[in-house]
């Protein structure tokens, strides 16, 4: 018995070991949303404050795990007003729910570059499974290090009151679809 746990542990270990970690090049990266204003204009936004990793065992990608933090009191639409509208306990109750985080559980490949990733958003403490579209470029050498890096943008919708974002506003004047786009660099460590 003794031999069969130490061969599991000893498999599991050199498992991890051939894991690759790609860490978010943050000047090049940002976690953004649009929803729809009085039904007819867009809005945007986006975090100030957030990281992101990327973890693979297989070259193509086809168990990736991505793993996101933002911090909600960082959220930013360029109005000052509305961002503190926002950060209240109507919306991201940032005071009390400082972090959102999102964790893929599958990460398929569609055609070339093009990929389908399924995974479970947090948002005010509650989760939910979110699908996104992703398109990913690379691996290639970054030109200033030589490490191999990729780019990727992920996009999907939610239903903010999924979340419990802004549960007693109206949809004629804040859309429920919030539009979600994820852009960066992931640099391997």
């Amino acid at each position: 018995m003794k031999k069969a746990v130490l061969f599991f542990s000893i498999l599991l270990s050199t498992a991890s070991a051939f894991a690759q970690t790609w860490s978010l090049d943050k000047g090049h990266s940002k976690i953004a949303f649009t929803v729809t204003h009085h039904m007819i204009s867009e809005v945007d936004g986006y975090f100030r404050k957030f990281d992101a990793k990327m973890t693979a065992t297989k070259d193509d990608f086809s168990d990736a795990v991505f793993e996101m933090t933002a911090e909600t009191a960082s959220i930013n639409t360029e109005n000052e007003r509305r961002d503190n509208d926002l950060k209240g306990e109507n919306f991201f109750d940032a005071a009390n729910k400082p972090t959102m985080s999102f964790k893929s559980t599958s990460f398929k490949k569609v055609s070339n570059g093009k990929y389908k990733m399924d995974g479970d958003l947090t948002i005010k403490g509650i989760t939910k499974p979110v699908t996104l579209a992703v398109t990913m470029v690379g691996p290639e050498p970054n030109p200033n290090n030589k490490k191999p890096a990729v780019g990727i943008k992920a996009v999907g919708t939610i239903n903010r009151k999924d979340f419990g974002l802004g549960a007693s506003m109206p949809s004629a004047l804040v859309s429920e679809e919030v539009e979600l786009k994820a852009t960066g660099e992931l640099q391997k460590n």
